[in-house]
């Protein structure tokens, strides 16, 4: 078994103590009316997408998410949440240096003892969902638990969905697949562009992702025989059919969206393994990006 595997199947014990800690952390993550951008790179940046329409939609204030890189600092904020497995990633770590005395920053990650601990002005600590793998699946997911668990959003099908995606066999000829879109609305948007970039870093896949009603609007041109539209939450109305008619193979998310991308994750790893991957070391990939000064 490769550590993402090993990794993404904990996921459902990392949740329920990630709900469990939720309120010990509370005096350090958003409260209602605080406006708040969350910032993360890569995986947590699609988190970061994720939790930011999740807590906007509850109307507990205004929520944004940036790439580290593409923070506009031109803008006041009450609460800056950062999301960093590593701890160590530079574009975190500038932003955290330069908002330093500006603006509350609170840090999410995997280890304490990297900069981090001095960069933000609180850490929650989420050691129990670190990972050996390069690619990340249940920090990521652990991390975002915490936010809903903070939010009040987290269900408790969650956890009972996710070992539901971790037995359940994966869609047939799924794993056959060339091409695979994901499509979200809402919170799920960052689902899913967090599914494709899994298959992309895992399995060398071609991969897209596209906000549901965003993938007629020139995207579903792609879909034939041989790919695959996989939708988080509820589709709009009439699209499951428009991606049959095209030929392509439509998987439909029955699951809680979080859920559902662990399914997404197992089908990255499938892929790797039918295509002789190591979905551990993906190429030109670091468990950190440190750039160099």
């Amino acid at each position: 078994m490769t550590h993402v595997e090993d990794e993404l199947t904990s996921q459902p014990a990392c949740w329920t103590r990630a709900a469990a800690q939720a309120a010990d952390h509370a005096e350090m993550l958003p409260v209602p009316g605080e406006r708040v951008a969350i910032v993360g790179c890569g995986t947590s940046y699609f988190m970061a997408q994720a939790a930011a329409a999740l807590r906007e939609g509850a109307g507990q204030g205004e929520t944004d998410a940036f790439a580290a890189s593409e923070f506009p600092y031109g803008r006041a904020y009450d609460r800056i949440v950062a999301l960093t497995r590593s701890g160590s990633t530079t574009e975190i770590l500038d932003l955290l240096g330069r908002l330093r005395g500006r603006t509350r920053t609170t840090a999410i990650t995997a280890d304490p003892n990297t900069p981090v601990r001095t960069a933000a002005d609180r850490l929650a600590v989420l050691d129990f969902a670190d990972e050996r793998s390069v690619v990340q699946t249940r920090f990521a997911t652990t991390a975002l638990t915490l936010l809903r668990a903070h939010f009040g959003l987290h269900p408790d099908t969650a956890v009972t969905d996710a070992r539901t995606a971790l037995t359940e066999p994966l869609p047939e000829g799924l794993v056959d697949c060339a091409q695979f879109t994901f499509l979200g609305c809402g919170w799920t948007v960052g689902l899913a562009n967090e599914a494709g970039l899994k298959m992309r870093e895992a399995s060398l896949s071609w991969s897209e992702a596209y906000p549901a009603m965003e993938y007629r609007h020139g995207p579903i041109s792609v879909t034939t025989s041989g790919t695959a539209t996989w939708m988080f939450g509820e589709a709009p109305a009439g699209l499951a059919e428009q991606v049959r008619s095209t030929g392509g193979l439509w998987i439909e998310g029955r699951l809680d969206p979080l859920a559902e991308l662990v399914r997404a994750q197992r089908l990255a790893v499938a892929v790797a393994a039918a295509r002789g991957l190591d979905p551990d070391r993906p190429r030109h990939l670091t468990r950190s990006v440190i750039l160099a000064p």
